[in-house]
């Protein structure tokens, strides 16, 4: 084949498959799309600007916005997020021989308290 020759399109391929093999293609297409997002892409979904995540975690906007660029934060960070988006946060690992696992951490579970309870008391406890 020369170099000027193009071979068939994505989209070509995918139609000349059988009815019920482009309908699962197009289903798992979707899946992907779904589970693939960022913090930003997600907040932007919800309708919530970063003031608003903002006064959730107690934080000012400056710091939604480099959490939301982070490639990599602490457990309890993202979970702190996700709540303060109206979310709960759900680990699950997958391995090729066997079923999902959810996973519970305490990582996930100490991030309740500082999203929920991060404020200071006034006056004895009850």
């Amino acid at each position: 084949m020369k170099l000027s020759e193009k071979g068939p399109t994505l989209e070509q391929v995918i139609g000349r498959l059988p009815l019920a093999q482009r309908r699962a293609v197009t289903r798992r297409k979707t899946q992907l799309i779904a589970e693939e997002t960022s913090l930003r892409e997600l907040r932007r979904a919800l309708g919530l600007t970063q003031v608003q995540v903002a006064r959730g975690l107690n934080k000012g906007q400056h710091e939604i916005s480099r959490m939301e660029q982070r490639g990599d934060m602490l457990l309890s960070t993202l979970d702190g997020f996700v709540r303060a988006m109206g979310g709960e946060l759900e680990l699950v690992c997958r391995f090729r021989d066997r079923d999902p696992v959810r996973l519970k951490t305490a990582t996930v579970g100490k991030s309740d308290r500082r999203a929920s309870g991060s404020r200071k008391r006034k006056g004895p406890a009850a």
